[in-house]
């Protein structure tokens, strides 16, 4: 069976543009929503899908997050291109980990982490997302239960480089958030079981940022952007955007 590959989006707007960046093993549906929530209210969003994601998880494991990083500034110097200067982010999980680097790497508007881990000690729910993602992924293409077994196990072997750069990556940014002063919204889900959720409040009281606020969501999991309190998100994302200073 052939799958429909997802594609990145650009939803043009107003002239404050958001950089709306999808989480591990996701791709640009993870956000899409809150794109489209955002255009309805004046703003600007594009959303890449990062080397490797939205294809066979094959491909995913020949990426890294060198890559990904290289992808996000291809996305913002997008939006540039465009013709937008005024740029905020707004990143789940992974991508919220690499909006916090672009924050702290060039002046942005304003950085909302979502769900976004600090602490490189879930590699197990890592490795367990993967899997679930990649048996989906072979049971859309029709292969049969033994095939999809034996193709998971051989690709869980070969991503143990891949998890290791990934947790570099995370320690790396962990490590430098106290260099970002762009105003600040952390969102956590109470019900994420992905990641360690003291990472929200690591993150909230380190940045140096004036402007900083943290909220929990107490009926949501770790893709936040797609559960139960979406629509409450929706508006507590644009309450901040519409709180910055756009000039």
């Amino acid at each position: 069976m052939k799958i429909k590959q997802p594609q990145p989006f650009t939803f043009e707007e107003g002239e404050r543009a958001v950089l709306l960046l999808h989480g591990f093993t996701g791709h640009s549906a993870d956000v899409r929503m809150l794109g489209r929530f955002l255009q309805k209210h004046g703003y600007t969003s594009h959303a890449p899908i990062y080397r490797g994601h939205g294809l066979p998880p094959e491909e995913l494991i020949k990426a890294n997050p060198d890559q990904w990083w290289e992808d996000v500034n291809e996305a913002m110097n997008h939006l540039r291109e465009l013709g937008y200067e005024k740029i905020a982010i707004a990143g789940l999980s992974l991508g919220g980990v690499l909006g916090l680097k672009l924050a702290y790497s060039e002046p942005v508007k304003g950085i909302i982490p979502m769900c976004s881990p600090m602490f490189f000690d879930n590699e197990e729910q890592l490795t367990q997302g993967f899997q679930y993602k990649a048996k989906q992924y072979k049971q859309l293409e029709g292969k049969d239960k033994e095939t999809i077994e034996k193709e998971v196990k051989e690709l869980l072997a070969q991503s143990e480089d891949m998890f290791k750069q990934l947790g570099g990556f995370i320690k790396e940014v962990h490590d430098k958030i106290d260099h970002i002063y762009a105003p600040t919204f952390v969102v956590q889900a109470e019900n994420d079981e992905m990641i360690n959720t003291e990472s929200a409040t690591y993150i909230y009281e380190k940045v140096e940022a004036d402007q900083k606020d943290l909220k929990w969501y107490k009926n949501s999991g770790h893709v936040i952007t797609m559960d139960k309190e979406k629509e409450q998100l929706h508006e507590d994302v644009l309450e901040f955007l519409e709180s910055l200073d756009w000039s």
